[in-house]
């Protein structure tokens, strides 16, 4: 995989995408001494903003807007909204709105949110199922949330988790439908999942896990095992697949997932084409794997890493990946990657008020999942980062601090 050999000070460089890692890509860009002409084209007619406040503060009504604090105008970064990336030849980006050459591109398009399986052929009602992903998708799904509205939500995710805790605030009646065994399935074990299955109780909630959705009814939703669940409305959280079927035929490499096959300098299979963001396939020699990771942390740092590369960096990107979730009053971190054959360690009960996982692969910390324990977060991130070896017994104590777990 190849980047640009050479750009000079008036070459212009196109970033696709206007999200977090786009719009981070072009300031840092600016930031980083480039001179020449900067493009931002997004397919939304809003300006760049934040997506984790969707499904928390819009959602309960606190904000109506997540601008990025990114004075893009200031930066002389130029910023075409309502353009839709429609194909890519060397050289050229296609959109909606014309063509715009390039002799740098950036692809930060995303990800795209997943319908319920079987709706774009013969799920029945799965068109009335709402999604959660962009600023207006949340104004819309807000205005819909009443106490006394019998809502569904289809998957047991991070996002199903939050849209049930906004909804619960709003007074509604939620229940949540999971294929899975338990919450968070195929992120988490489902030792884990079952731990967090409590929290949907006590906040009112019902889960039913193990049974899919057959149909979409009006009033209702029908589940595979035959039930029917009353619904005014369905909410669909099952997860997000890159957007990219744009590239189709572009020689730009893609997984089977469709996810943008990118080298440790996130340069494509493409010469002069880089990516960043929830559409990438990154190698990651900390996890010995190529890594997709749709989360906040990695956008920021993603789109940084590309306008760096741009600008002629030679680093490689691999970072410990993060993200949070703020559901039913608590605050859940994960830091690094598990994997099969890890080591399961609790720190502490999940009948506590704040508890912890960490998985161990040969006794070096590979990943920890925290509940209000901001300090195991902080301290387990560092010692992923670093490999650290831990000793379990002292690492399953919640009273003993992470950083003093390490092996001798």
């Amino acid at each position: 995989m190849t980047g640009v050999a050479e750009l000079s000070g008036t070459d212009q460089v196109v970033v696709v995408g206007a999200g977090l890692a786009g719009a981070h890509c072009a300031a840092g860009l600016r930031q980083g001494g480039w001179r020449g002409r900067i493009v931002l084209v997004g397919e939304e007619p809003h300006r760049p903003y934040d997506r984790p406040p969707l499904s928390k503060e819009v959602l309960l009504g606190k904000a109506d807007a997540t601008p990025l604090d990114l004075d893009l105008a200031q930066l002389g970064v130029e910023l075409l909204t309502g353009r839709r990336a429609t194909g890519l030849t060397p050289g050229v980006l296609h959109t909606d709105g014309g063509d715009l050459p390039y002799d740098a591109l950036v692809l930060a398009t995303g990800a795209t949110p997943r319908a319920l399986p079987g709706a774009e052929r013969a799920l029945p009602g799965a068109e009335r199922a709402h999604l959660l992903h962009t600023l207006d998708d949340a104004l819309a799904l807000r205005a819909l949330l009443r106490p006394g509205l019998r809502l569904v939500l289809v998957g047991a995710g991070w996002i199903g988790a939050e849209v049930a805790t906004a909804a619960r605030a709003a007074g509604c009646e939620v229940t949540v439908v999971e294929a899975g065994p338990a919450p968070v399935p195929g992120a988490l074990p489902a030792a884990v999942g079952h731990a967090m299955a409590a929290w949907y109780a006590e906040a009112g909630v019902e889960l039913r896990c193990g049974v899919g959705v057959a149909a979409v009814e009006p009033g209702a939703v029908l589940l595979a095992d035959g039930s029917h669940l009353p619904a005014d409305e369905v909410v669909v959280g099952i997860g997000a697949r890159p957007a990219t079927d744009w590239l189709a035929g572009s020689g730009v490499g893609l997984d089977a997932a469709g996810a943008v096959l990118v080298d440790e300098r996130l340069r494509t299979t493409l010469p002069g084409v880089y990516a960043a963001g929830d559409c990438v396939s990154y190698p990651s020699a900390r996890a010995g794997a190529r890594l997709t990771v749709q989360h906040w942390d990695h956008a920021l740092q993603s789109g940084g890493a590309a306008a760096a590369a741009v600008l002629g960096a030679d680093l490689s990107y691999d970072p410990v990946p993060y993200f949070w979730s703020e559901q039913f009053g608590r605050m859940v971190q994960y830091a690094g990657r598990h994997g099969e054959g890890d080591e399961l360690v609790w720190r502490g009960s999940p009948q506590d008020p704040s508890w912890a996982v960490l998985w161990l692969r040969d006794g070096a910390l590979r990943a920890l999942l925290t509940v209000d324990r901001p300090r195991d977060l902080t301290q387990g991130r560092r010692l992923v980062e670093r490999g650290a070896v831990l000793d379990p017994g002292r690492a399953a104590d919640p009273a003993v601090a992470l950083k003093s777990a390490v092996a001798e």
